[in-house]
This record gives C-alpha cells, sequence and structure tokens, in this order.
C-alpha cells in the first residue's frame, strides 16, 4: 500500500474520531498539535506521520464547482447555477465568523507546531524533507489566506491563547507574499526530485511542486501589483521568480503532458479521470499520467473522493462566453474574419470546426454520453452498438443555459462517491501557461520560441492541426498577444479553480463579472423549435439567465469577519466593507 495513501486514511479516520488497525496510536487519538512531547517526537517516521495531516488541507473537488467556496468557479463568470451566486455578482455581505479564515489559522497553528518540535530533534538531516513539506504547506495555506483576504497576521511560531502576538495588525501585503516565497525557497533545497521519491511515497510534495507553486504565487502578485500600477520593480522581480521557477520544473524533463497515442485527441479528457481500474478506451492507469505535479490523490478501494463528482458535473451549466471563448480549428476566434465559425443556426453548428476541446469538454446536443450508473455507463469503450445501448443516451440540450459541461464525470460503472480519480493541485499544463504568461508580462512580449516550450505545447496536445500562437499570427490577424494567452489559460483550466483569482489579480472582475450570464443563442435559431421553454427569458436574440450584475472595487477581497475584529480590534477591515 502507499505509505501516504495509507496514513491519510488514518487521519481522515483519526478525524472521525475512531481507531485505523495499522495507523499510528498517537495520531488515533489527536491532532499533532495535542499530542503530548513525552510521547512523540522521537523518530522521524513520527513526524513523517505527522507531516501527513498537511496533506489533507490540499484542494479538491468539493471545492471547485457549484459548491459556494472562495475559489469556486460558481463565483466566476463561466459557470452558471439555478440560483444567484453573491460572490459572482458583487452582492455578498460581511458575516460574523468565516470558517475559510478561522480554520486556515488552525492550519498555520498545526504546521508551526510541527516545526517547532522539529528544532528539537536531536539529528535534523533525518527530518529535513519533512520540515520542507511543513515549510510549503504554511505557504500554501497563507497563499490562500491572500487570495481571500489580502494583508493577514503572520504567525511563524505556535502561540498560547495569550500571546501578546494575536492582539497585532495585520502584516502588509508585501510581508505576507515575502513569508510565502521565504518558505518556498527554503523548503525547494530540502525536497526531493520527482524521480528520487520512491513508488510507495508516490504524491508527496517534490522539489518541482515547490517550483510550481512559487512560480504561480510570483504570477499572482507579480501581475496583482503590475495591474494596480505598483511598483516596477517589484512586480519585475516577481515576474523574474515565477520565470526562474516554473522554467526549472521545464528543464527538469520530469513531467510531460498526458497525451498517449492510443487515446488521441480524447487524451485531454480522460486525463482528469484516469483510475487504474478501465476508465478510458485505452485501458490506461494512472501510472501513464507525468503531468500531473501534486495531486490530491485518490483510490477506488483505498480513499475514495466520497463526493458525487460524475452526477455533481456531469451536465453543469456553463455559459455562452465560455462557449464563445473556444477557437476554430484555424486558430482564430468565432468572431474573426475567415474563421470559418459554423454559427449557430442548429444546436450543434457551433461545435463544427473548433478547438477540439470544446468537444470533449462539453456536451453536445444529440451525442451520446455515459455516467456511472448501470446501465449507463461503457460497455466496451468502441463507442459500437452494444456500447451506445448501454449509454444515458443521447444528450438533451434543452435544459439549463443550453450548453453544459463534461469534465471530471467519469465513464466506468462505479457506485456514487466511490470514484478514485485524483485531483490535480499542480499540473504541468498550468506551469506552462504560467511560464508564457510570467515572460511576456515581464518584457511586454513573448518570442516564438518561449511560446513553442510552452503554450503551443497545450493548445497542440490535442490540436495537432491548429495554426501555432506566433507572432507574426498575431499581427497578421489583428490578435492581441495578452488577450490570447488568457484565452488559452481560462480554456486549459477550466473547472480546476483558477478562474475567479485570475480575474481579480488582472484586475477585470470589474469588467467580466458585470456582464449578463447568457446561455444560447436562441432567436432565429434551430433551438426556437427545441427549447420553447425560454421564450420569456430571450434578451437580444439570447437565453438571458442574470442581468444586473455588478462588481465594486472592494470585492477583490473578502472581509475580515466582524467576529475577529471583535477578539482583535487591531485588526483593520478590507478597505470598503
Amino acid at each position: 500500500m502507499n505509505t501516504l495513501y495509507k496514513n491519510i486514511i488514518c487521519y481522515s479516520w483519526l478525524l472521525a474520531g475512531l481507531a485505523f488497525t495499522g495507523c499510528n496510536k498517537m495520531l488515533d487519538l489527536k491532532p499533532i498539535n495535542e499530542i503530548s512531547d513525552a510521547d512523540y517526537w522521537k523518530t522521524a517516521d513520527q513526524f513523517e506521520l505527522a507531516a501527513n495531516e498537511f496533506y489533507t488541507y490540499l484542494r479538491t473537488f468539493n471545492q471547485i464547482g457549484v459548491v459556494d467556496a472562495p475559489h469556486a468557479e460558481i463565483r466566476g463568470d463561466l459557470v452558471a447555477a439555478n440560483d444567484r451566486n453573491p460572490y459572482s455578482n458583487g452582492t455578498n455581505t460581511n458575516t460574523n465568523s468565516d470558517n475559510n479564515y478561522s480554520d486556515a489559522f488552525k492550519r498555520i497553528r498545526a504546521i508551526n507546531y510541527f516545526l517547532d518540535k522539529a528544532t528539537n530533534y536531536i539529528t535534523p538531516d533525518e527530518i529535513a524533507v519533512y520540515v520542507a513539506e511543513a515549510k510549503f504547506f504554511r505557504a500554501y495555506v497563507y497563499f490562500d489566506l491572500l487570495q481571500m483576504y489580502g494583508e493577514v497576521q503572520l504567525f511563524d511560531k505556535p502561540l498560547t491563547i495569550d500571546s501578546p502576538e494575536l492582539q497585532g495588525a495585520q502584516n502588509s501585503r508585501a510581508e505576507v507574499v515575502d513569508f510565502i516565497i521565504r518558505d518556498l525557497e527554503e523548503a525547494i533545497p530540502a525536497l526531493p526530485f520527482e524521480n528520487a521519491i520512491s513508488t510507495s511515497s508516490k504524491g508527496r510534495v517534490s522539489k518541482a511542486a515547490a517550483q510550481a507553486f512559487l512560480g504561480r504565487v510570483a504570477l499572482y502578485e507579480g501581475s496583482w501589483q503590475k495591474f494596480r500600477n505598483g511598483d516596477a520593480t517589484r512586480y519585475y522581480s516577481l515576474f523574474d521568480k515565477a520565470i526562474e521557477n516554473s522554467n526549472a520544473v521545464i528543464e527538469s524533463g520530469h513531467y510531460q503532458l498526458f497525451a498517449p497515442a492510443a487515446l488521441g485527441d480524447s487524451a485531454q479528457k480522460y486525463l482528469f479521470i484516469l483510475e487504474n481500474e478501465q476508465s478510458n478506451p485505452a485501458s490506461l492507469g494512472k501510472s501513464a499520467n507525468q503531468e500531473y505535479i501534486l495531486a490530491n490523490r485518490y483510490d477506488s478501494e483505498l480513499r475514495q473522493i466520497r463526493y458525487n463528482v460524475t452526477h455533481t458535473y456531469l451536465g453543469l451549466q456553463v455559459t455562452k462566453k465560455f462557449a464563445d471563448m473556444f477557437l476554430t480549428a484555424g486558430g482564430l476566434p468565432i468572431d474573426q474574419p475567415g474563421s470559418n465559425f459554423g454559427g449557430y443556426n442548429t444546436t450543434r453548428s457551433e461545435y463544427a470546426n473548433r478547438d477540439t476541446r470544446m468537444r470533449y469538454m462539453m456536451m453536445i446536443d444529440g451525442n451520446y454520453y455515459w455516467d456511472n450508473e448501470a446501465p449507463s455507463s461503457r460497455a466496451n469503450w468502441l463507442s459500437d452498438a452494444v456500447d451506445l445501448a448501454n449509454s444515458r443516451g443521447r444528450h438533451n440540450g434543452a435544459m439549463g443555459t443550453g450548453y453544459a459541461s463534461q469534465k471530471w464525470a467519469t465513464e466506468r460503472r462505479v457506485d456514487d462517491n466511490a470514484e478514485g480519480y485524483d485531483y490535480p493541485v499542480i499540473r504541468y499544463a498550468e506551469v506552462l501557461l504560467n511560464y508564457a504568461e510570467a515572460v511576456y508580462e515581464r518584457n511586454e512580449a513573448i518570442s516564438d520560441a518561449d511560446l513553442d516550450k510552452s503554450l503551443n505545447l497545450v493548445r497542440q496536445r490535442v490540436n495537432m492541426g491548429m495554426p501555432k500562437l506566433s507572432n507574426a499570427f498575431v499581427s497578421a490577424n489583428g490578435l492581441d498577444l495578452r488577450s490570447e494567452l488568457r484565452r488559452e489559460r481560462t480554456i486549459e483550466l477550466f473547472m480546476e479553480g483558477f478562474r475567479v483569482d485570475d480575474l481579480k489579480r488582472w484586475k477585470t472582475a470589474e469588467v467580466e463579472l458585470p456582464k449578463p450570464l447568457q446561455g444560447i443563442t436562441w432567436t432565429g435559431t434551430e433551438w426556437e423549435t427545441k427549447y420553447p421553454a425560454i421564450s420569456d427569458r430571450i434578451q437580444n436574440g439570447v437565453f438571458m439567465l442574470e442581468t444586473a450584475r455588478q462588481w465594486n472595487e472592494k470585492n477583490y477581497l473578502l472581509p475580515i469577519p466582524n467576529q475577529e475584529i471583535q477578539l482583535n480590534p487591531n485588526l483593520k477591515q478590507n478597505p470598503g466593507w
């Protein structure tokens, strides 16, 4: 059994208050910041077991879609739901308490407690990798706080209820960012390369995971500062860090985009539902995936997701904005002259001659689909008569927005909540896109060589016939290179928890989020007879889901919960709240 799987299972049972045979008994009894010093912290194995708590902090499936979580797609503009989302339309209000805030500081306390115990360990080299993991996760949690609240208090040691530091003010944004960067830069030298991690320990934080995450942090903050007219020296140095660390991951050669020839242009679709049971036409298992740099790891037997992933995300409503983002097969936006866009006349016409990812990420009216139910799951993955007879039938697009996602939905027979595919916390495609964007924003330009090294690999994974993005192509077609970089990122990382934070760091939320949420083009198309139920919600020929949206400057950060300010009057509320 993979030791990381095993010990995460142990910790999960710990949280449930149950014993689990084979788990470390101290961890069965108490969280790590409550373990008796006399009983624990005596061996490297004990530090390893304690460090496994931190892996439960990683983002996962129930935080990205329709659940109202800080980085969920429902808070953006590409996913729609029946209920108006106040964070998406800028009408959220302050609250007395916020578990996102309090839970983050509980996690920081646990990490600081671990690091404090590590300082007294007699042979530091034995536990250096676990100390590095702890610093990675402290940076991970603080980055989450930065994205949500901006300035927060920095704590680098365990505190008691009487510690005066608890009554301090927030640290500045620059101090928070520098603290995160310092933790990651201190962690990187002690972390192993991917190829040095044993099979039984796969899934632990690698050197590249910390470098990739540092690239993410530096790109985020560099762009946050740049588009708010911050200090140029500051954001240039951040972009340099993003480039340097993203490039280190690229040059390591340890990762590659998942693109097995056996799956052809469906490779990206099956990447996200890859299991060791047959979950794709080529019967490939997780060992074929070298794209995930850090993942929240699951297994159909050892650690099931325990969230109804397939039924939650298959058919999830998406907006016209997202559908319209996909380029045509010739590499042009659909409104560009000469794009050969198929138009909206039929329920299927807009999917023709488009970026291949569109038909694998979205459901097309009239196509056959499968899910995890019997008899709606795959019979043989051949799409033959037997397979089609075993499907859930043809998709009826006359529901919701008229647009639907199929990302994260398995096709194999498996009980609800028992899927075992991994959630990519960091994957190689993001690193390539981070590199391209950081180079461009640093220099206001990017060479064709750098585009070929990064973005074009992502684009052409399943679009081999699509022209590469190049400076000549951009110039010849009157495109805006920054917009194309952002388009690629938005499509590739859809439903992975990036959209809202990207809009915030680019400072374009004030432009994008007030726009109406729209569905299909209805007037003058086949949808008029296919989907008459929405006739009273058509404006300018388009299905209108939500209008009168807003976004104010204060919405770029969440409010500090009232209760926290009552407990510590030295905390200042975020602007506008």
